[in-house]
């Protein structure tokens, strides 16, 4: 299934967004010009982990000495602070713990969006009435998530 989270003009680098739909809750990160989908459930013991802060990585070469990424990296739970790699789901807290379910995104034409829903409208049987229509133009991309596919290790989506 197919969820059409937002506009991406107006989706901020480094913002996030929580959709839900149905019983699911899916937190959706803009990094930089790329897409991350996350389930909104910490495999701890249920927070709402997208919720939580978003922190990039801290690298070390030599002791007292230390760099950090300019783009955030992981999304860190508010209820017991584990932390989890927005792009992968990997969890950091200790080996064998389980990951967070992550999503595929894209970024898809508003074009397209509209002959996808125009294909289902048609699949339709008709009823006995008809209501006037008008043509609607779509301009803009939109920010995607697929919850029938799981992301690869490399970012899928970029504007």
């Amino acid at each position: 299934m197919k969820i059409v989270v937002g506009r991406v003009a107006d989706f901020l680098p480094g913002q996030r967004r929580v959709v839900d739909v149905g019983r699911r809750s899916i937190g959706v990160f803009r990094i930089g010009d790329r897409f991350y989908a996350l389930n909104n459930s910490c495999p701890h013991q249920g927070g709402p982990l997208c919720a939580g802060r978003i922190a990039p990585w801290v690298r070390s070469d030599s002791p007292g000495e230390f760099s950090v990424d300019a783009e955030p990296a992981l999304v860190v739970c508010p209820w017991h602070g584990w932390e989890y790699e927005i792009a992968t789901g990997q969890s950091f807290l200790g080996p064998g713990e389980p990951p967070v379910r992550g999503y595929g995104t894209a970024v898809e034409p508003g074009r397209v969006l509209s002959e996808s829903l125009e294909k289902q409208t048609n699949e339709r049987v008709p009823g006995p009435y008809v209501v006037e229509t008008f043509d609607v133009r779509i301009d803009d991309d939109y920010v995607v998530v697929d919850t029938s596919s799981r992301p690869s290790r490399q970012p899928s989506s970029s504007i």
